[in-house]
Order: structure tokens, then C-alpha cells, then sequence
């Protein structure tokens, strides 16, 4: 089965965001970051569709994985340079990202700021998230993704960057060429990060 990869546009966002709310719901950081599950459930589709619609769509990096279901996969990338957040776009995400982590902003920005500190500074394409649909998974949509982007990225000869959340994912993305470079472990026996670099080809 051919799969269909395609810019993401305004009006996916909603379903998009739903998408990768089902996708990280049981990841290790969000949960970390969010241990009760019910106000994660209700609060992760508010934060994903904060951050597509006011900082990742603008980037031209965003794209889906589609069947005939619609969206069944989706990928947030940031384009070399691309990947801080304007004051401006934080200021516009402020309420989703409160409702998220509401009563736990501080271990949000724990998280992001260990991530910001241990950015690479070499020019790359960045994979800021990534996920499918719980219901498809393993159908070949999230490796639709992977090949779009990286296939540009080598055609550009760029680099490229992300932090694994979980440690299960890791074999996945190397399969793709991306090498673990380190571990960002997190306060108080929190779950770990691992950056991981993929060198075009």
C-alpha cells in the first residue's frame, strides 16, 4: 500500500493534533511531566495544536502520513535555524502549554530547558515530534514520514536532529542513521532523553 505524505495544512491541525495526543499519551516524559492521566488525555490535543498552528506550520516542516481514514501520522519538523521559538509564538502557545501542564509548568520547563541547552549549534533539520496513531502503528505511516523528510535532507546534504523520549523508539531511528550522542536524564529519578544525530547521506 502507497501511503500519502503531504504538507500539512491549516485545517489539519485539528485532527493532527488529536493524532499525536493519542501518540504520547503514554510517552515517559509527558508522563513525567503530567502524571495525572486524565488531564493529560484531556490536555495533550490543546498542546500539540498550540504548537503546530503557532510555531511549526509557519517552518514549512510539518507533514502527514494519510489513509483513507485521514491523518493517521504526523511529523513536526524545524528547518535549519529554524527551531527556537520566537517570544512571539510563546506568548500565542502560553495557554495551551498552561493547560497541559497545569499544576506542573515547572516540570515542562525543566524539560525544555535541558533540551535548549543541549542543542546542537551546526545548521540541521530538527524532528521536534513525531507520532501515529496508536490504531495504525507499525501500518508503515511513521516511516512514510521518515523517508520524506530525510530524503530532502540528503538532497540538501543537512543534518539532522531529535531527542528520543523513549528508550523503545531508539532502535527505530537508527535504523533511519541516527546515532545516540548522549543522555539527558531528568531531576528527582525522572525518566531520560537521548539526542540522537544523523549525518546526511
Amino acid at each position: 500500500m502507497s501511503i500519502d505524505v503531504r504538507p500539512a495544512r491549516k485545517a489539519d491541525i485539528p485532527a493532527l493534533a488529536r493524532v499525536l495526543a493519542r501518540a504520547f499519551y503514554d510517552d515517559p516524559v509527558m508522563a513525567w511531566v503530567q502524571p495525572d492521566a486524565a488531564r493529560r488525555k484531556a490536555a495533550l490535543p490543546g498542546l500539540f495544536s498550540a504548537l503546530t498552528r503557532h510555531h511549526f506550520l509557519a517552518g514549512r516542516g510539518t507533514e502527514v502520513a494519510v489513509s483513507p481514514d485521514g491523518i493517521a501520522a504526523a511529523a513536526l519538523w524545524d528547518p535549519p535555524g529554524g527551531w527556537q521559538q520566537s517570544p512571539r509564538e510563546q506568548l500565542a502557545m502560553l495557554p495551551g502549554v498552561i493547560r497541559a501542564f497545569r499544576g506542573r509548568l515547572a516540570a515542562g520547563r525543566i524539560v525544555t530547558d535541558l533540551m535548549k541547552e543541549n542543542h546542537p549549534e551546526e545548521p540541521h533539520w530538527y524532528l521536534g515530534i513525531i507520532g501515529s496513531d496508536p490504531a495504525v502503528r507499525g501500518g508503515g505511516f511513521g516511516h512514510a514520514l521518515m523517508d520524506s523528510r530525510l530524503d530532502r535532507c540528503d538532497a540538501e546534504y543537512a543534518p539532522a536532529y531529535l531527542e528520543s523520549s523513549n528508550p523503545d523508539n531508539i532502535p527505530y531511528y537508527q535504523r533511519f542513521g541516527f546515532e545516540v550522542t548522549g543522555e539527558l536524564a531528568l531531576p528527582e529519578g525522572g525518566p531520560s532523553l537521548w539526542p540522537m544525530w544523523r549525518a546526511p547521506r
